[in-house]
């Protein structure tokens, strides 16, 4: 099955999380004029059961084309920040939080400045790099207790791009 892939806009994206962008944002002003603050980009949530945030750095290597999606994650305790520091477009996949549906995984194209964050539970993918390995600062939950959850979807969606 075929996957309709939509820009990724904060408004589409909502239902999932953030959008982490400076584009539309009002900057404030700091280091005595030097530096301009996008402040508060994404609800970072990731205290339950004592957990902390960590903060690291993930390389992605593209998949083959067409890109078979088969497993999806969620992390029931905390919400997961990906912000790309390549200057490369790459894919979010994601279906909303609760019981997984794999009929409403929905596919955006990120590009390169936009960032992601999941909101604790919302189903994704790991990350698609596309064009070539791409990182990933990611801000996600550390500490004890369970945090991933996979599933197997019935039957794989294919993505062209």
């Amino acid at each position: 099955m075929m996957t309709e892939i939509k820009p990724l806009t904060a408004e589409a994206f909502a239902k999932y999380g953030d959008v982490i962008e400076v584009d539309s944002k009002e900057p404030i002003g700091i280091n005595y004029g030097y530096t301009e603050r996008f402040h508060d980009l994404a609800n970072i949530d990731v205290t339950a059961e004592g957990g902390r945030a960590g903060v690291s750095i993930f390389r992605s290597q593209p998949l083959p084309m067409p890109i078979s999606i088969k497993i999806m994650e969620r992390h029931p305790l905390s919400s997961q920040a990906f912000m790309p520091l390549s200057n490369e477009p790459y894919l979010v996949v994601v279906a909303p939080a609760g019981e997984f549906d794999e009929s409403r995984i929905e596919v955006f194209l990120a590009q390169p400045g936009q960032g992601v964050n999941y909101a604790a539970g919302t189903w994704h993918h790991f990350c698609l790099a596309l064009n070539k390995p791409s990182n990933f600062l990611v801000v996600d939950r550390t500490g004890k207790g369970h945090n991933c959850d996979e599933v197997e979807l019935k039957e794989p969606k294919s993505i062209f791009v």
